[in-house]
């Protein structure tokens, strides 16, 4: 987008614009990208304690994995959120809108269209704040039982390397699956 056409948006446009954009902020970014981490390294205790996988001869695999992983559930926390962010900003609305009304009630100076613009931001702020917690929640409780079963069940016989890549590769990918569609 040029410059000369995000000149022409108005500061409620905008923040309508970023309310709908799949974009996140770089905080949300890092926030995803370490929980991530530890969620895909967190299979690395289960394969070397109950599976006896070495942890010096399969620390390529286990870094290689893990990176790959957690990009794919930091993906995933992202669309869920995307996802999710607005149905719950609709569903916060009233509440959110009562609670500032009520806290402006005797603030004479403040515009209509700056209390509407201050209850907007707060509805995206709130939004914002539960999907994200929500999406990090349900995406990592998701792939550590997706792990567990596909491990300890479905690819109980198979060697633990392939083992580990598999349910680690197979949870990851679900999660990247499922998180595209709709809650």
């Amino acid at each position: 987008m040029s410059k000369q056409q995000s000149k022409g948006f108005t500061k409620e446009e905008e923040l309508l614009l970023q309310d709908f954009s799949r974009n996140v902020s770089t905080k949300s970014s890092a926030l995803f990208y370490g929980n991530a981490l530890i969620v895909s390294a967190v299979p690395i205790w289960l394969f070397w304690r109950i599976h006896m996988m070495d942890i010096y001869t399969s620390l390529i695999l286990f870094v290689t994995v893990t990176g790959i992983s957690t990009y794919l559930l930091a993906i995933a926390y992202r669309n869920t959120k995307f996802t999710l962010k607005h149905k719950i900003a609709v569903k916060r609305e009233e509440a959110v809108t009562k609670e500032l009304l009520k806290k402006w009630s005797d603030d004479k100076k403040m515009s209509k269209k700056e209390k509407d613009e201050r209850i907007l931001w707060q509805k995206n702020e709130v939004a914002d704040f539960e999907a994200t917690t929500y999406s990090i929640f349900y995406n990592n409780a998701l792939f550590l039982g997706i792990v567990i079963v596909a491990s300890f069940y479905f690819l109980r016989s198979f060697a633990p390397a392939i083992n580990y890549t598999l349910s680690i590769g197979i949870a990851s990918g679900l999660l990247v699956l499922i998180s595209t569609g709709t809650h």
